[in-house]
């Protein structure tokens, strides 16, 4: 596996036995409108995001609208939004959590991904996942039990294709005997991030992956599961997870459970208790979602930025820092 520390989204996002911040898109709250996500004030928050310190800013992939799913996820697609998010910003990683690996072509799935790496100064954390609306395997006509399968053939191709010319590829959905996909990563890489067990073991995983992506759940759980990830592997790989937040406006607070999501209400004094606990644990990066409060989003970044992020800051890319140096 290819050491990533001088991918300027990855050495942004993750050091061993540190806890840095991203956040997602919609960046918007609860009293918008769900169908708006106007591009030009999203925008204008994403670049607020990485002025206030944000490590990342993620976006999940929603290939179809379920409204009986209980959310309707992002309206667009995850890698047009982020290379369009990538002339607005210039550090922030970009990341997507997660691709549905089952309904897209791996050819495809390689030749986007390492586009969008290129277009954002490599950038790019590639979250990958099988999928779980139900509506979306007989629309795409993909067997749903052979998606665990389809997982594992879509991390295989995307790395042979990164890392060979012209390779020759037999798989289940893929038949490359002529031809090559470009652009090649400047690494020949990307940083792929597992998500959840996309029907693998915590073992293959460790293994194929170059991070894990995993549920918020109850504390106690999910430092077993930490600690069974790092006894997977002898290499840092990094542990993310995502949290729902409402920020109150009173920064004492106490937490409140939110209704049907993993996550709370509180002021920002117990929230960057709660990240310390986790950082303690051995998560190495949060995403946080806003989209369940009621505060103005403008504000409630301003207050994470001043009194949240520093508690836990991006990481400085010293090869990036090294590479601009010499251009002076």
């Amino acid at each position: 596996m290819k050491d990533f520390q001088s991918h300027n989204g990855f050495a942004r996002t993750f050091k061993e036995n540190k806890l840095t911040l991203g956040i997602s898109f919609p960046l918007e709250s609860a009293r918008d409108n769900p169908f708006a996500m106007d591009i030009a004030s999203q925008m204008t928050l994403a670049k607020q995001a990485e002025e206030a310190g944000f490590a990342s800013l993620f976006v999940r992939d929603s290939p179809l609208f379920d409204p009986n799913f209980g959310d309707k996820g992002v309206i667009h697609d995850p890698f047009q939004l982020l290379a369009y998010t990538s002339a607005y910003t210039k550090e922030i990683a970009l990341g997507i959590a997660s691709v549905i690996t089952t309904l897209r072509h791996p050819l495809h799935l390689a030749k986007a991904a390492a586009s969008l790496d290129d277009l954002s100064d490599q950038r790019l954390l590639l979250g990958a996942a099988t999928g779980d609306r139900p509506i979306e395997f007989p629309a795409f006509k993909v067997e749903r039990q052979e998606r665990d399968e389809l997982f594992r053939e879509s991390i295989w191709v995307m790395r042979k294709i990164w890392e060979e010319s012209f390779p020759q590829i037999h798989s289940k959905r893929v038949e490359l005997v002529e031809g090559d996909v470009i652009p090649k990563p400047h690494l020949m890489g990307i940083p792929i991030l597992g998500t959840g067990y996309s029907g693998q073991t915590i073992e293959w995983l460790a293994e194929h992956t170059d991070g894990w992506m995993f549920y918020a759940q109850e504390a106690n759980r999910q430092k077993e599961l930490i600690k069974i990830w790092r006894n997977a592997t002898d290499r840092f790989k990094p542990f993310s997870q995502p949290l729902v937040i409402n920020l109150s406006e009173n920064p004492k607070a106490s937490p409140r459970p939110i209704p049907i999501k993993v996550g709370f209400t509180s002021g920002h004094q117990f929230l960057v208790d709660y990240l310390h606990a986790l950082q303690r644990m051995g998560v190495n990066h949060v995403i946080l979602s806003l989209t369940n409060g009621n505060r103005p989003i403008t504000e409630v970044i301003q207050e994470l930025g001043e009194y949240v992020v520093p508690h836990f800051p991006a990481h400085t890319n010293y090869m990036r820092e090294i590479a601009v140096d010499k251009t002076r």
